[in-house]
């Protein structure tokens, strides 16, 4: 199956913010289409954050243990009566107690508050995005009324961009003080977030810790972006799709797994972005933990049948443990339905996504 038309629609197309590159559907780069950034942007990590709302972690009290057959039997739902024998996923390990996954679905707006363009977390007023999102948990709960939902705001906490910054590595790291409004945004709406990174000629190794004091928090969990991964060193993001190894990804569910144990927290949910097969290289060497939930997500735009197509070959065809996919309000309908996908479109696919993100 071709997959120009998925590689040529996916976020490797998404608007960013300040100089961040732009990809047209033509691959050539676009950069009349930048989007100017409030000056409270900044390059780097402040040494001095505002911590007012990153206290110390809670630890997880009054979590029930985990019931196995339960358990079990809400994993054989997820596959969906998958008949390949790849889903659920063997040999995986049971999740510590307060586990989301596969009790509830997690549906997330995805974005940047600084960028309109980037995604419906920056595009929309706040109160009129809140309202919007609880407005599609309410369709997923009636697609699916057995599986309860849970909202999530996936906040873009690293973005990459067109111009080198003072380090050179072409990418812009979000003030605290931003992080800390969506913070306080999904608190008004019982929701968990999700940090996002695109490291571009950064590392994964670099980033991470430096969001440590949020990610010990209960609610805040991580996603890991490989298209702006550019592990050469050289090549900058949005002339081409980057990439992670299973060792980068194992990097972080370790990192994340001694957070777990140290702080005494419930499983923290991973998330990875996919649309092509080179951005998730060795995928069988992913190390499954009891402390960190992987989600491999399915995140390119176009229609329908270029969608389930990329679902089907590298997500389904390649397990890890859990799958999302991903619903663009408006580069999904350029072309034939002119629809969005509807929840209970998205949930014909085997396994059943059990994270969605809406851009």
């Amino acid at each position: 199956m071709n997959f120009k038309k998925i590689l040529l629609t996916s976020l490797f197309a998404t608007a960013t913010l300040a100089l961040f590159v732009n990809c047209s559907e033509s691959k050539s780069i676009n950069r009349s289409s930048k989007i100017h950034v409030a000056k409270k942007r900044t390059d780097t990590i402040p040494k001095k954050p505002d911590t007012t709302v990153a206290p110390t972690a809670v630890p997880s009290s009054g979590y029930a243990p985990i019931n196995h057959a339960e358990y079990d039997s809400l994993m054989k739902k997820m596959a969906h009566e998958d008949v390949s024998g790849k889903w659920p996923v063997k040999d995986a390990p049971y999740p510590l107690p307060g586990a989301i996954f596969p009790y509830k679905r997690v549906v997330a707006f995805y974005g940047n508050l600084y960028a309109k363009k980037m995604g419906i977390l920056g595009e929309l007023p706040p109160k009129e995005m809140l309202a919007k999102l609880k407005e599609e948990v309410k369709n997923w709960e009636k697609a699916d009324p057995t599986t309860p939902v849970q909202p999530a705001l996936h906040y873009i906490a690293v973005v990459a961009s067109g111009d080198g910054g003072r380090d050179g590595k072409y990418r812009n790291r979000m003030p605290f003080k931003q992080i800390d409004s969506v913070l306080k945004l999904a608190k008004k709406a019982n929701a968990i977030v999700f940090l996002d990174v695109q490291v571009a000629l950064s590392n994964i190794h670099t980033e991470l810790p430096l969001l440590e004091k949020y990610l010990i928090m209960p609610q805040v969990h991580f996603g890991m972006d490989p298209e702006f991964s550019m592990k050469d060193g050289v090549t900058l993001p949005g002339k081409k799709i980057g990439t992670y190894d299973a060792a980068d990804i194992n990097y972080v569910s370790g990192y994340l797994a001694g957070l777990v144990k140290k702080y005494n927290l419930p499983p923290k949910i991973l998330i990875v972005h996919r649309f092509t097969k080179k951005m998730v290289t060795n995928y069988q060497d992913i190390k499954l933990r009891p402390e960190v939930q992987v989600v491999m997500d399915m995140d390119g735009w176009g229609e329908p049948s270029l969608k389930a197509g990329t679902y089907r070959y590298f997500i389904h065809n390649e397990p890890v443990q859990f799958t999302g996919y991903k619903l663009f309000y408006k580069n999904d309908i350029k072309k034939a339905p002119h629809h969005l996908l509807t929840p209970e479109e998205v949930l014909k696919y085997k396994p059943y996504p059990m994270y969605i993100q809406y851009q």
